[in-house]
């Protein structure tokens, strides 16, 4: 390094070089070891490498890969909604910089932090000779130098660089692994090991189901990016007598470094890419932290997800794994498993390479400005439910015992009346329980949570409540659907209502009892029917508190297809206009199913109409936000029902749900692909009851707020970052603040 002593005294020792050393031509790739399918995706063609000066803060540089135009390509690209014309990365020791080769040409290599622990980043510089690479790998160094011991690099010799050249990690005697321990803010960083009963002592009360060797990190939120904690031993633990009660432990030498109870709150996400699972944690004080595990070995990876999976289904079903039949057990098993394309033909040329880059800060806005006030009128209480006109350009919100309508304009929602005082047929006041429009959106199905046996027409042109339509004596109405998916913008008069064990169709216009006794299909047992939805052709889907969904080609007779149940509670369930496509929304993860059946005798056909061979049973795929995401949002993640943007003749391309403060919306172009976790997030000051995009429109979205109603064009949600998700985040790096010893 010593024949680049003078060059870099040259820039380095000059406070106004902004630039400190650059690499003119090159690709930048992101490398994912294991991903068939995607293992290498070229991010820019053409680019160029850069190490830059923080300004603002001293001792501080920047790698930053700028990606190259062709003369007249740039002009091309300006009015794109979109740019994406640089990737800045803080040099540290945690991106593992290092340099190799691809197929003869010279290339730097450093970890994505905000992707798994294996993947990276690869600048291949095409051209370049190997002083220029040199000269470039020792700036590194000294920049890394300068970061951790804030000091400069100017007399600084070879050899005090010697500890930031990356070494792989190495196994020692007894088959542990062991890699250079990422530093902490003071340059030192070792576990800590809490009291619990389980620390260092033997337990002969607990059984010990699956035991594996694995690394084990932990997000740090102020860095932005997973830490490595220790090597641990990583166990499900099962205490003699607690059934059905189970945890995840992880040890290192030093003592016990965690304990998590198995629930469904743990978001767990499996990344057979990377060996590794990643989770949530959360405390006493209702602080999340946010975990990985990455094992040794696919066997064990393998291994261990299939006890976990298993253990979670017992946990949450309250029954032995044992008695779920054979053929259902692949469903459970494949339904948390990442990386996994889901069968969608595509065009390998048009497909994106999209990344999550944390650290795309910008946050431009288009909104007019959100008035927290409720408008004159429409004040007392909060919103609770939302519905978006199809015919008109009206949103309805209810609100106690009113009803505010709200008219869309471009890029904006503008409050137009109440519907006060909302009145049974004898004049009693009620807050509706759930609202649907109908007729052409003359009409809306409104329930009233005093008269669960019946519905009321409110006459949206009159303001009024003007009939009761009695369903039937001895029969709830718990849910109602369309007849169809586009059913609302035409005249028709039937629809469809759920209880909590039969479906049925209900006809306004028969004397009498409105059930249709001829398309009536009643459960002896308590199905707990918690959501009904139709296809653009009539067909349903039916969901449960159990967390099964159920598949009719029509109403009054049984099910084609009866999904398994993983366990969680439905709350709400979509399907796509042609019935492909099935969304159920749980509490902390939405479950995506392709219900086309694909070999066998009814080949091409759908579940609505046909039954799944045993040993072709859908798989289904989770989206769920990334536990390092949600660590950032600290709060625990509660749905709302997921909905698919809807349009006759438009093919969906998004879902959009929310929890919190936070619209979610997943790109379902990509999400057909594969990238189960490509969605963008919008955070508000209030909380977020319910969302959906306006009818025909993938781009606006209504939101309402339990204080107000807006709209929000799709494009102006962002990728998760740091500052979208949490503008005032609290540092949680104290061991005795997220780790949590349950025994």
């Amino acid at each position: 390094m010593n024949i680049f002593r003078n060059l870099i005294g040259k820039v380095w020792q000059d406070p106004n070089a902004t630039e400190v050393v650059k690499i003119s031509t090159g690709q930048l790739h992101l490398v994912r070891p294991g991903n068939v399918r995607s293992s290498r995706e070229c991010i820019y063609n053409d680019a160029m490498a850069t190490i830059r000066r923080v300004p603002s803060v001293e001792h501080n540089f920047q790698l930053v890969i700028t990606r190259v135009y062709e003369e007249g390509d740039q002009e091309l690209l300006e009015d794109e909604e979109e740019t994406d014309e640089e990737r800045v990365f803080l040099v540290s020791e945690e991106l593992e910089f290092r340099t190799s080769q691809t197929e003869g040409e010279p290339t730097l290599v450093w970890r994505d932090l905000q992707g798994g622990v294996d993947e990276f980043y690869e600048f291949v510089a095409s051209g370049t000779n190997a002083p220029t690479k040199a000269f470039f790998e020792t700036c590194m160094y000294r920049a890394m130098y300068e970061r951790k011991y804030k000091k400069s690099a100017d007399s600084v010799r070879d050899e005090d660089l010697a500890e930031f050249i990356w070494q792989p990690p190495t196994t020692n005697s007894k088959g542990k692994g062991s890699a250079r321990k990422a530093p902490t803010k003071d340059g030192a960083r070792s576990p800590q090991s809490p009291t619990s009963p389980l620390s260092n002592t033997p337990d002969s009360s607990l059984e010990v189901i699956v035991d594996k060797r694995a690394e084990l990190f932990l997000w740090d939120r102020d860095e932005g990016y997973f830490v490595r904690e220790a090597s641990v031993s990583a166990k499900i633990v099962q205490r003699t007598g607690a059934k059905f009660l189970f945890f995840l432990t992880a040890a290192s030498q030093d003592g016990q470094v965690l304990a998590h109870r198995i629930t469904s709150q743990m978001m767990q996400r499996w990344s057979p890419a990377t060996w590794s699972l990643t989770w949530n944690n959360v405390n006493e004080n209702g602080n999340q932290s946010s975990w990985c595990l990455r094992f040794e070995s696919q066997e064990s990876f393998e291994d261990f997800r299939a006890e976990f999976t298993k253990r979670a289904w017992e946990n949450l079903n309250e029954t032995s794994w044992d008695k779920v039949k054979t053929e259902e057990r692949a469903y459970v098993l494949s339904s948390g498993v990442e990386d996994v394309e889901m069968g969608v033909e595509t065009d390998e040329d048009e497909e994106e390479a999209v990344l999550d880059e944390l650290g795309d800060e910008d946050e431009d806005e288009d909104e007019t400005a959100e008035d927290s006030s409720s408008p004159a009128g429409f004040q007392e209480g909060r919103n609770s439910q939302l519905t978006v006109g199809y015919k008109g350009d009206r949103s309805y919100v209810v609100r106690g015992d009113k009803i505010g309508v709200f008219r869309h304009k471009p890029g904006d929602v503008e409050y137009v009346a109440s519907i006060a005082n909302i009145t049974d047929m004898k004049g009693k006041k009620f807050d509706p329980k759930n609202v649907m429009l109908h007729h052409q959106d003359s009409k809306m199905i409104v329930m009233n949570p005093n008269a669960p046996n019946s519905l009321f027409h409110l006459d949206l042109e009159r303001a009024k409540i003007v009939e009761e339509w009695k369903v039937h004596d001895n029969v709830t109405v718990d849910h109602i659907a369309p007849n169809t998916k586009f059913s609302q913008t035409t005249p028709e008069q039937t629809l469809i209502g759920a209880s909590h064990n039969a479906l049925f169709r209900i006809d306004p216009r028969v004397s009498g009892s409105k059930l249709v006794d001829s398309q009536y299909k009643q459960y002896a047992s308590k199905n707990k029917f918690s959501g009904v939805t139709t296809t653009a052709s009539g067909k349903l889907a039916v969901a449960s508190e159990k967390g099964d969904v159920r598949l009719y080609d029509t109403v009054g007779k049984i099910a084609k297809t009866a999904l398994t149940p993983l366990g969680d509670p439905i709350i709400g369930v979509d399907v796509s206009a042609d019935g492909r496509w099935i969304v159920a929304t749980t509490t902390t993860y939405l479950l995506l199913v392709d219900v086309l059946i694909g070999q066998g005798k009814w080949a091409g056909s759908l579940g609505f109409d046909r039954s799944f061979p045993a040993d072709a049973k859908p798989m289904p795929k989770r989206l769920q936000l990334r536990p390092e995401h949600v660590a950032y949002m600290n709060h625990n993640i509660s749905f709302t029902p997921a909905r698919f943007n809807i349009g006759e003749g438009q093919e969906e391309n998004a879902i959009v749900t929310s929890t919190g403060q936070y619209v979610i919306a997943w790109d379902f172009a990509k999400v057909k692909k594969g990238q189960m976790d490509k969605y963008e997030i919008k955070m508000y000051e209030d909380l977020v009851v319910q969302d959906n995009f306006r009818f025909g429109d993938d781009k606006e979205i209504i939101v309402a707020l339990q204080n107000n109603v807006l709209s929000v064009n799709k494009k102006n949600l962002r990728k998760p970052t740091r500052t979208s998700l949490a503008p005032e985040r609290r540092s949680t790096r104290g061991h005795s603040d997220i780790v949590n010893a349950p025994y």
